[in-house]
């Protein structure tokens, strides 16, 4: 793999723009791994019908997985996100109430309400937080959801294969750790110690950059 690699991170200050605030129902998936679909009947008290779950799961963002990009700003690259920046993203999304931002192929337009994530954990072996049934090699640091989709024109997409998985969208800060030979660049920074602006000014980075990521 001869292209950059870049570790995308955000802050803790709700008030930042960094962050994710959306989460998307795309047909390709840039983490290349699809949701799993549940569609078998609950069986309720007494007096209550067997209704569809309308639930779809899986995995919203992987610890340390290469995301393959390309565009006219940068060319050809990668990006990653670490477990590290992974929790403080799921932390914050739930912090700022985002739990209803869900819209269709990343387009603002297109927010049909009525679907809702329900669920949203990291997995985490240490305190026994192990990923999803179907995705058990997925590492630790992973973030998974779960959500509830009430709206009928969006459910049929779904069962219809259109929406295959999850995609995150967001602003970060790109920080390279890892350029192509032609640059013979390596550069492994400490993360948290890029999270103030005091911090980012001390250390002097000279490629840093807030970009909106559709992963």
């Amino acid at each position: 793999m001869d292209k950059p690699v870049y570790k995308c991170v955000i802050n803790k200050e709700l008030a930042s723009d960094l962050e994710v605030n959306y989460v998307a129902l795309v047909d390709r998936p840039a983490i290349e791994k699809n949701f799993l679909l549940f569609t078998e009947a609950i069986t309720k008290p007494r007096f209550f019908l067997n209704e569809e779950k309308r639930i779809i799961c899986g995995p919203a963002m992987i610890a340390d997985l290469l995301i393959y990009r390309n565009d006219q700003q940068f060319g050809e690259y990668y990006v990653q996100f670490d477990k590290e920046t992974i929790y403080t993203i799921a932390e914050k999304f739930a912090a700022k109430n985002f739990m209803n931002n869900v819209n269709l192929m990343h387009d603002p337009a297109q927010q049909p309400g009525d679907v809702t994530i329900f669920q949203s954990f990291i997995s985490d072996s240490e305190t026994g937080i192990a990923p999803m049934k179907g995705f058990e090699d997925a590492p630790d640091g992973s973030w998974f959801m779960a959500m509830k989709v009430n709206n009928d024109a969006v459910w049929a997409k779904v069962k219809s294969g259109e929406f295959k998985g999850f995609s995150v969208e967001g602003i970060f800060q790109q920080i390279p750790v890892k350029m192509n030979s032609n640059r013979n660049i390596s550069i492994d920074f400490n993360l948290n110690d890029l999270l103030s602006e005091e911090d980012k000014a001390e250390i002097k980075l000279t490629i840093i950059e807030k970009i909106l990521l559709k992963s």
